[in-house]
């Protein structure tokens, strides 16, 4: 790898120091150019190269280039928070991306991001260099550090923090002790809402939705940034799960399934006191009190204007799009929403990306509905206050209004799915193909998955500024399940050997009263668990297929590894075990934390036919580990069908057995909690 690509990574370490002074390891230092240092600096320039540059473990000479045009960039204040969701902030963003995109070389990137990191708002800043290394040729194979490694004030009690800057200036080198961040530390057991604080506020989880964003940015002068293969509908598909499990989870813990935010004129029942400090905007997160309501926005500073009303507009034009099947265009033609586009082109719109149909008609719904929510404790700037957490992609899932806006967002999209054809046997079965059984194993006992809690550990030293270096741990407990195997045995009566594609769900079976779920209901609430390709031989197959090779979700390591112990250079033959996507579900989130006495779910697996389902494509070099949420980089989404087959559309039966095919099976299963702590033992 080039001095000019690893170099790029510092830009990650200890993000509000300046880049002149010591980076990484080994103690790098960028040599910038006189002229780039900021004013505050510049008569210091040379006592400040003597301080840092004088025991500097090696020095980074700078190109001296002609510096492009930075005003919009540099428009949001150095020490002010930055969302994707706000509209002012999103094109400042788009322009930053396209400068360092179209940066005709590594050492003209190195460059502009050395004089960029000095002045441009450190959030803003990691996120366009992130987007860049992800779509510039020249940067494939180098995997980011993980946000909670760069930006841990977005993720966990402030007060980690002050311990951690304790124990960093009282044990100055050798082994320090981790810090312990709290269970439950932003509300007590009165409050409903905290049962399943454990999953809004999983540290894997918005890491997770915070790279799902930056891998689909919204906005680029390059178009193919942004116009990725289905990326409409896996915004849609990507969400609907989410809200499926959260459901779950939910009923897990005996709440209802999440009450939808559809009148905007109601007050929002729940609050919720984040709990976070901002270590770049040294303020806290502002709460939301319960019964806040929405109000129109009145913020200059921001460049917002806009009225509740507004949101009803979009929501009615959305929806008649989706009565009449059409989408009006900018030049006033009609575009169809078919069967295979549909969900896609609709998507688009909500996510209002620069892909969208038609923007200034269909407007913004989704991310004004974020914006709104997240102002409403100061619509009119009068307290100078900021967003809140819903403003912010990394921290928005930890609020409970979070899931009741996306329970909406997915009302939306149904209706659409409500106005397709249910599936025929042509789409569902799979002839000569039966699905005998299917069931599952592991330590918990035969169709039996056993949680628990674990206490695993995360390096936190990359993101505390201004701190003694070396390695600062943080101790954090989530939840965690038993690894087990599906196995499936299938009969193939075709006479000759075919591939079928093998896809796993899993559903509720009872409401929170206890009832029987409606199929129509458990049919929403199917959690997609995996889904392979699978090589059938004439006669009985019995098919093995391990939990932590889900489709769906990245192991743990894979969402908190430290990307400074690879071995080898990115792409190479000794680093390919390590070489991952970072964007996907985390692994110890896949299975719900059921009850003591064992949740009842049923799990559910088809086969179907490859050769229907394939995608043409050379996937070698390619992340694909959670391509189910995620898709995989730089190709097609891998399967031809809608994501969520064959449960993404009603169907006319009346219970899943009537829905059931020769080449489906199910099998009733439960999800035993065991209320006990377990340290991390080294897994895959």
């Amino acid at each position: 790898m080039s001095d000019a690509k690893k170099n790029l990574l510092l830009f990650f370490d200890r993000p509000s120091e300046p880049c002149f002074m010591q980076k990484g390891d080994d103690k790098a230092v960028f040599e910038i150019p006189d002229h780039y240092y900021p004013e505050k600096y510049k008569t210091l320039s040379s006592t400040i190269s003597n301080r840092f540059g004088d025991d500097a473990g090696r020095t980074i000479p700078v190109r001296n280039i002609a510096l492009p045009n930075l005003a919009q960039p540099m428009e949001l204040p150095y020490n002010d928070q930055f969302s994707l969701f706000v509209p002012k902030h999103r094109a400042m963003a788009g322009k930053l991306i396209d400068i360092f995109m179209g940066m005709r070389d590594l050492e003209d990137l190195q460059s502009v991001c050395s004089y960029c990191q000095l002045r441009i708002n450190p959030y803003m800043f990691n996120y366009c260099l992130s987007v860049a290394i992800l779509h510039r040729p020249d940067t494939k194979g180098l995997n980011i550090p993980t946000f909670a490694e760069t930006f841990p004030d977005k993720f966990m009690d402030p007060k980690v923090f002050r311990k951690a800057r304790e124990v960093s200036n009282v044990v100055t080198s050798g082994v320090r002790m981790p810090v312990t961040i709290p269970v439950n530390y932003t509300a007590n057991n009165s409050e409903p809402e905290q049962r399943v604080a454990y999953f809004r506020e999983d540290i894997g989880i918005n890491l997770h939705h915070w790279h799902w964003h930056l891998v689909y940015p919204f906005d680029s002068a390059d178009r193919s940034i942004v116009n990725k293969d289905r990326r409409g509908e896996l915004f849609y598909y990507m969400h609907q799960q989410i809200i499926a499990r959260y459901n779950m989870e939910r009923m897990c813990n005996g709440l209802s399934r999440v009450a939808r935010y559809q009148n905007f004129r109601e007050p929002i029942e729940e609050g919720y006191f984040p709990k976070l400090d901002s270590q770049v905007a040294s303020r806290a997160w502002p709460p939301r009190f319960a019964g806040t309501t929405i109000r129109d926005l009145d913020r200059p500073v921001d460049q917002i204007r806009a009225d509740v009303s507004q949101l009803e507009t979009w929501r009615d034009r959305f929806v008649q799009a989706v009565e009449t099947l059409s989408v009006t265009l900018a030049n006033g033609r009609q575009m169809p929403l078919d069967e295979e586009r549909g969900i896609d082109i609709l998507g688009n719109m909500m996510e209002s990306s620069i892909i969208s149909p038609n923007r200034p008609y269909y407007g913004d719904l989704h991310n004004m509905g974020h914006v709104f929510i997240s102002y409403s404790h100061d619509p009119d700037h009068r307290h100078l206050e900021q967003f809140g957490v819903m403003g912010d992609s990394a921290t928005a899932m930890r609020d409970p209004v979070f899931y009741r806006w996306h329970s909406y967002i997915d009302d939306l999209f149904q209706l659409y799915k409500y106005k397709l054809n249910p599936y025929g046997d042509d789409k569902l079965d799979f002839p000569g193909v039966r699905v005998s059984s299917v069931a599952i194993e592991g330590a918990a006992g035969r169709n039996t998955l056993g949680t628990f809690w674990e206490l695993s550990t995360v390096e936190l030293g990359r993101g505390l500024d201004f701190t003694p270096r070396g390695s600062v741990l943080a101790r954090f407990t989530h939840l965690q399940h038993q690894d087990f195997t599906y196995v499936i045995e299938v009969n193939n009566t075709s006479g000759q050997s075919v591939m079928g594609t093998v896809r796993i769900f899993m559903a509720p079976v009872q409401d929170e009263n206890g009832a029987l779920l409606s199929f129509d209901e458990q049919r929403r609430g199917m959690i997609e668990l995996d889904k392979f390709t699978a090589g059938l031989r004439p006669g009985n197959n019995t098919i093995r297929h391990r939990s932590v090779d889900s489709s769906v979700t990245i192991p743990y390591e894979r969402t908190f590894r430290d990307q400074s112990v690879r071995p080898g250079d990115p792409g190479a033959e000794e680093s390919a075990e390590f070489d991952f996507c970072g964007c996907g579900w985390p692994h110890h989130m896949l299975v719900a934390k059921g009850t003591q006495q064992g949740y009842p779910v049923v799990l559910f697996a088809m086969v179907s036919n490859w050769a229907e389902d394939r995608i043409e494509q050379d996937l070698v070099g390619s992340c694909n580990d959670a391509a189910s949420y995620c898709g995989i980089r730089d190709r097609k989404y891998p399967d031809r069908r809608s994501m969520g087959f064959p449960f993404d559309r009603p169907s006319a039966a009346q219970s899943l057995s009537d829905f059931l095919r020769p080449n489906m099976a199910v099998q009733n299963c439960s999800i035993r909690f065991t209320d006990t702590t377990i340290p991390r033992q080294q897994r895959r």
